[in-house]
């Protein structure tokens, strides 16, 4: 595969943009070369679930119809394609998206590991190729967040899907495509095509390619690159469609937490982002890749880089959930200002309830996709805002675990910086740095990963350098732990791990 290469400088333009699709909504934003924030738009968006364990989203009615409204809404008034001198793009991930010859969708992308439809597909290649083998191969373990056996199931159960397949990809990559009709894929989200890429060379390899891809080959696969490398040019279709300019450059891009770590300065070995969004995602930065079945290692931004990987299954979406079927009797405007202005006032244990947040099963360092939410201690006297206290809290002894986790292998984390949604959040922010035991720096800006993806833009046009990224990101404040609630909470979180180990069986049953 050749070599991608930097675009060359573009001096007449000057506004950078970038566009992120998240689980829930889009958002784009059109910034300086300063990274002042001009202009911004957000879509709302929906996911589907065809069945329990299924997650998924339709490319074209999602996907890219809320790509090329935020960028024709950002391009309108004052700003033209004229203005833009770099575009990237991030997005849910991995993803697994089939397409025919022409490049048009098969089916609607089926989601990272959210979508855990593939069990048997995981123990099929563990008994196929040798589970050891897998992990010492790819770094990591097949976990529902693997795309490799999410091929195998569409290979299985969707042959007429399979036969007409010439290319599989992810979301940024299709988004990528549509604005460039080249296919690349971002070395992050490429690592969890296990087993069918090889750490080492950072590129894909057929050595176990054929329990996976079966008749087909490596030819089915976009060629990879860095996040800051050029993908291609807008063409003219996608600058008809959309308003940019013929020929402006387009980033690789990536996935959405790795531009998200890259919008709050998470750039540096020893750097940790904790982004609170519909999931819980981490990415921690590391100069040399340390294994470990419990979480992934997966290619950085920028070349070279290893991060370490991790994610819950439900953060976001399971306040959503508590708002939308627990409390439909507070307005929709103000249900959340209600919900986490009365779980403050609810003291630390949340009044003797305890909760396992795994209502969609749980990625790391769990990896189990047959978990399922537990609530311990409930009784007559229990309220609703005790409940949604223990929401609150069974997240953070998650995001605890895997933080401990980390440290359980050796690897050094030496700042947290928390983002998403959920880090607007004070309430919910001084919960999770009192169970972790850790302070969280939160940035002045925390847009997310759409302002990540307009400073990529500004590498791809050759506009920006990365020491630029210093005078992007700005720490706002720290959250320090509450030291007097250390024991409570240390006690609380062994009788969290003890809850999950005692309740898993059943609730394998149950599920």
């Amino acid at each position: 595969m050749t070599q991608l290469k930097q675009a060359p400088d573009q001096p007449l333009a000057n506004l950078l943009l970038g566009i992120d699709v998240g689980t829930y909504s889009s958002k784009g934003v059109l910034t300086d070369l300063a990274g002042n924030v001009l202009k911004s738009h957000v879509i709302a968006h929906g996911v589907s679930f065809p069945q329990t364990g299924y997650a998924e989203q339709d490319a074209d009615a999602v996907w890219w119809s809320d790509v090329s409204q935020i960028i024709k809404t950002l391009l309108s008034g004052d700003y033209s394609g004229d203005d833009v001198a770099g575009v990237a793009l991030s997005a849910i991930g991995p993803c697994l998206l089939p397409l025919d010859e022409s490049g048009k969708p098969l089916r609607p992308g089926i989601l990272y590991g959210v979508d855990t439809r593939a069990h048997a597909e995981i123990d099929l290649l563990n008994a196929e190729i040798g589970e050891d083998v897998i992990f010492e191969h790819s770094l990591m373990a097949l976990t529902s967040q693997a795309v490799g056996s999410k091929i195998r199931w569409l290979r299985d159960h969707e042959p007429e899907v399979w036969a007409k397949t010439a290319t599989l990809t992810t979301a940024s990559s299709y988004l990528a495509f549509r604005l460039t009709g080249k296919h690349v894929m971002n070395r992050h989200e490429a690592s969890h095509y296990m087993p069918l890429y090889d750490p080492p060379t950072r590129n894909w390899t057929g050595k176990y390619a054929a329990p996976v891809l079966g008749d087909k080959g490596l030819e089915v696969l976009p060629q990879v690159g860095w996040s800051d490398e050029l993908a291609g040019h807008v063409t003219e279709e996608a600058a008809a469609l959309t308003g940019l300019k013929v020929g402006t450059p387009v980033a690789v891009g990536a996935v959405d937490a790795l531009s998200e770590a890259i919008s709050v300065g998470v750039v540096q070995p020893g750097d940790l982002m904790v982004m609170y969004g519909s999931t819980t995602f981490f990415i921690l930065v590391e100069e040399t890749p340390a294994p470990d079945p419990r979480v992934w290692t997966v290619g950085g931004a920028f070349a070279g880089q290893f991060n370490l990987a991790a994610g819950m299954s439900t953060t976001g979406s399971l306040t959503r959930w508590f708002a939308d079927e627990l409390s439909r009797d507070l307005s929709e405007k103000d249900a959340y200002d209600e919900l986490f202005a009365a779980a403050e006032g609810v003291p630390a244990g949340a009044n003797g309830l305890l909760m396992l947040p795994y209502f969609s099963g749980e990625r790391t360092p769990l990896n189990n996709p047959h978990a399922r939410g537990v609530v311990a201690g409930l009784s007559l006297s229990s309220t609703r805002e005790d409940m949604f206290r223990a929401v609150l809290e069974g997240v953070g002894y998650g995001i605890r675990h895997n933080i401990e986790t980390f440290r359980e292998m050796g690897t050094q984390v030496r700042r947290i910086v928390a983002v998403g949604g959920g880090a607007k959040t004070p309430t919910w922010l001084q919960i999770v740095s009192d169970i972790v035991g850790a302070a969280q720096e939160v940035p002045a800006l925390t847009i997310g990963a759409s302002y990540g993806n307009a400073f990529l833009a500004g590498l791809v046009s050759g506009r920006l350098h990365r020491d630029d990224l210093k005078t992007w990101v700005k720490a706002d404040r720290l959250i320090q732990p509450d030291q007097s609630k250390r024991a409570l909470y240390d006690k609380n979180f062994e009788l969290f791990k003890q809850l999950y180990t005692q309740t898993k069986e059943i609730v394998h049953q149950l599920s």
